[in-house]
């Protein structure tokens, strides 16, 4: 076995990991992610740094978390400096592919990569012109409705509606990108290079408008909602309650019958067709793996940047994020049989900015010196062991942290400064409540876990901070003139992103400045 594995890292976007097959729901059908964690290590309990796509995605490509590289809304400015896994593996030899919805901070991505198509128009050329060009040869360019129903013109865009596409799913972008991936892994075989492959499937986000054949899979008069899908919103947070409310007048509804009961059953339809249309995008790439001969020294890894709420609580999408288990927990399986232990379960919180450190450990290269997440290798290879006591998920002013069965949702008194201006926060016990209908926070009985939490949250932000500067923690080290990850500008060490490792404090010549 090589010591250079080949990867191939799938991620969909905005998948719930309730909605699986192996996880136990009674509808949806993902045969290829359920042979895939029967044969690789499926981890039960994967949080995300952050609920929407661009801060996720710079969080697992860079491995760091949010409050460190700065990012918490969409696109934005390349972030100079700071490292991802395609420049970090590509100077190793590998050949380095990046597919589908990137949704990344500008040129951040594409200068890194030998292969790069945004098969949607996330990135600063656009669509991928390859892509654009295999629908214009079939006459479906202006068909294309992963963002819009173009059918609805303005009111199509960004719709929950639910409908099958006009496309099948060779002409999808999952299809379109998973066949990409083949063809790349073909190439990279034949010149005898190991491949970093990131396949970013766009579905099931919406629109919810899978192809064809798997809308046919279900029957919407036996559809099964989430148990939480009419809750009163007791206890809930006041823009959690407004967003409900919103999708509960059914005005957003374009077909006939209109309002929300059969508006979100359209959804719910067209959200478990769009599961299983990853799903099939899976199975094509993991056979190509298997067919190709290449399972014996290849890693795939099967993820998503946040959930979606897929009918909980009456919501139609993601937002608001930061509230629901629904989103911050998501999907993950690791898939290598002569690596990891098959039909292994994990328990153990794990973090999507683990991936670059246990990618890094697996194919022996150095570790990104920048990043924050941990080699969770011991995991994947059968070991009980707690990687991280808890996992966090953030927004700038709303931060939710994952212990145990506990999970604490904290916002402070100016995000609602009217309602509660003392600060409002929610507590779940995941064990005994997994959809999340009752608020522990306010109950006397839970005031030892929320403090705990609370303190736990604090001690996290303030320990895993990288300022760019701090007094007594930079000064000049000898011998890291040769160490090519730091830096010196005008008296004052860091690292290649200019920012000062937490590492560093526990060396620090005097604690008078931290």
């Amino acid at each position: 076995m090589s010591d250079r594995p080949n990867i191939l890292f799938i991620v969909s976007d905005q998948h719930n990991a309730k909605v699986t097959g192996y996880s136990g729901h009674p509808d949806v059908r993902t045969p290829h992610l359920d042979r895939m964690a029967t044969e690789g290590v499926l981890c039960r309990n994967a949080i995300t740094q952050n609920p929407i796509c661009t801060p996720s995605r710079v969080s697992f490509l860079s491995g760091q978390y949010c409050h460190n590289h700065g990012y918490y809304g969409l696109s934005g400015r390349n972030p100079q400096g700071l490292p991802n896994i395609f420049g970090h593996f590509r100077p190793h030899g590998y050949l380095t592919a990046a597919l589908g919805k990137i949704h990344c901070p500008e040129y951040w991505v594409e200068d890194q990569c030998d292969i790069f198509h945004d098969t949607c128009h996330t990135s600063v050329g656009g669509r991928s012109q390859e892509y654009e060009a295999f629908l214009t040869e079939r006459g479906k360019l202006e068909l294309e409705d992963h963002g819009a129903l173009p059918e609805w013109g303005a009111r199509g865009r960004q719709t929950m509606e639910g409908r099958p596409s006009p496309l099948t799913f060779d002409e999808s972008q999952e299809g379109w990108i998973a066949h990409k991936a083949v063809s790349i892994m073909r190439d990279a075989q034949s010149r005898g290079r190991p491949f970093l492959i990131h396949c970013s499937l766009p579905r099931p986000h919406q629109c919810t408008a899978p192809s064809p054949e798997f809308w046919g899979l279900y029957a919407q008069d036996r559809i099964t909602l989430p148990p939480n899908a009419d809750h009163d919103m007791q206890g809930k947070a006041p823009h959690m309650r407004e967003t409900v409310a919103r999708w509960r007048r059914g005005d957003w509804t374009l077909y006939e019958p209109h309002g929300f009961e059969a508006g979100r059953l359209r959804k719910q339809h067209g959200y478990l067709g769009a599961v299983s249309q990853v799903d099939a995008a899976v199975g094509v790439m993991l056979d190509a793996v298997r067919d190709l001969g290449l399972a014996e020294n290849t890693i795939v890894i099967y993820t998503a940047d946040h959930g979606d709420y897929a009918s909980e609580f009456g919501i139609m999408e993601k937002a608001p994020g930061i509230c629901s288990d629904a989103i911050t927990r998501v999907p993950m399986i690791w898939w290598s049989p002569p690596r990891f232990a098959a039909g292994k379960a994990v328990n153990s919180i794990v973090e999507l900015v683990d991936i670059s450190a246990t990618l890094c450990a697996q194919a022996g290269l150095p570790a990104m010196e920048t990043s924050d997440g941990k080699d969770i290798s011991p995991l994947l290879q059968g070991q009980e062991t707690e990687i991280h006591a808890f996992g966090m998920t953030e927004f700038a002013w709303s931060k939710s942290i994952r212990k145990g069965h506990f999970r604490l949702v904290y916002y402070p008194p100016r995000m609602f400064p009217q309602e509660y201006p003392a600060g409002f926060g929610e507590l779940y016990d995941l064990h005994a409540d997994p959809y999340e209908i009752t608020n522990l926070y306010p109950d006397p009985a839970y005031r030892e876990v929320v403090q705990e939490l609370q303190t736990d949250l604090l001690h996290f932000m303030m320990e895993t901070l990288r300022p760019n500067t701090v007094n007594g923690v930079n000064t000049a080290r000898q011998g890291m003139e040769e160490e090519s990850p730091y830096r010196y500008r005008f008296r004052t060490w860091s690292l290649a992103d200019g920012k000062i490792p937490t590492a560093w404090f526990e060396q620090a010549t005097t604690r008078n400045y931290i």
